[in-house]
């Protein structure tokens, strides 16, 4: 079964509600009549409702049974101002500044799921990652436990036999810019537990630079190999290696050749990369080229699933991303 259909399956047999506050963007609404015709969550659009609906008849898409809501008309606008006014006075916020930000639609929606009238949000399709990930961080907050809130992508690359079936972890590929060896430890950790929560398995961890054990020596190398013993020291279980090149960590005959030893055999299925700039290079390429499905920016460390659309998305992408965010809700319960 492919990655996302397993996933869909997986979100049917416990149905969430995921908000959508880009509501107007023609690909949200195609992406809604997708989890609606293969039922495996429940959405609430947030936006103009006139604008919404008319938006909709124009692309012949039937949302006539979607909750819609209006934070300039909603009941609960009022009670989510005093609500996010109480969360950051402490942090200089006014009730002015309060009032003004909860009828943006993903500060709206940032509240329902603090409120617990939802189970996740999905955004970025028309925002930034700042815009989506900032209500978020400010509203959410991370989650118990972590160090790090780090975005990921899923890569499904077709007729691949690398990784797990050709899937992947990529991170962090949309977040964190220059993550120091602390970062990217906690990076790769948070990575593993996405792994066996949405891909299953045993996660196999290559931590990425120019080199492969040794062959060139850096500051930026050793950031890579102080991160794999920060890695080994705190999840001594987990099966993680580095530095490596990309070859040497997925292609079994370069790793006998370059990284023998190597507890990884060439069989890594989440690439860690040393920095942003690596990361989402490296996700485009694979995206592109090799034509592989890319599922994300997703999170990982948030009190509660938040996850970031890439802007150039398809309405299929956000099809799937509103699955995996209601598989990562039914895990939080």
């Amino acid at each position: 079964m492919a990655f996302i259909e397993k996933i869909k399956e997986m979100a049917r047999k416990d149905i969430k509600t995921i908000v959508l506050p880009e509501a107007t963007d023609i690909r949200t609404l195609e992406a809604v009549k997708i989890v609606k015709e293969e039922n495996y969550a429940k959405v609430i659009l947030i936006g103009n409702e006139e604008k919404v609906r008319q938006q909709a008849q124009k692309a012949q898409i039937d949302i006539s049974d979607i909750k819609i809501v209006d934070p300039e008309k909603s009941e609960k606008t009022a009670i989510y101002e005093k609500e996010l006014y109480e969360l950051r006075k402490a942090k200089g916020m006014t009730e002015e500044q309060a009032h003004q930000l909860v009828l943006d639609p993903v500060y709206f929606g940032m509240m329902m799921v603090k409120l617990n009238e939802a189970d996740g949000l999905v955004s970025g399709a028309i925002h930034s990652t700042s815009d989506t990930l900032r209500p978020a961080l400010q509203i959410l907050k991370t989650a118990p436990g972590t160090k790090l809130v780090s975005a990921f992508f899923i890569m499904v690359v077709p007729d691949c036999e690398y990784g797990s079936n050709g899937t992947f972890i990529f991170a962090d590929s949309g977040l964190n810019e220059q993550p120091d060896s602390e970062a990217l430890s906690e990076i790769a950790i948070s990575s593993s537990k996405s792994f066996k929560q949405l891909i299953g398995g045993e996660p196999k961890i290559a931590m990425l630079s120019y080199s492969t054990y040794g062959s060139a020596h850096s500051e930026a190398t050793e950031k890579v190999i102080e991160a794999t013993k920060k890695v080994k020291e705190k999840e001594p279980n987990l099966l993680v290696d580095g530095e490596l090149q990309l070859d040497a960590a997925i292609i079994p005959e370069v790793a006998e050749f370059k990284a023998k030893g190597s507890p990884l055999k060439g069989d890594a299925n989440i690439l860690i990369f040393p920095d942003l700039g690596a990361g989402n290079i490296g996700y485009k390429l694979v995206q592109r080229l090799a034509k592989a499905e890319a599922y994300g920016p997703l999170c990982q460390g948030i009190a509660k699933p938040v996850n970031d659309l890439s802007r150039g998305c398809s309405s299929k992408d956000i099809a799937g991303v509103i699955a995996i965010t209601a598989v990562q809700a039914q895990e939080q319960n």
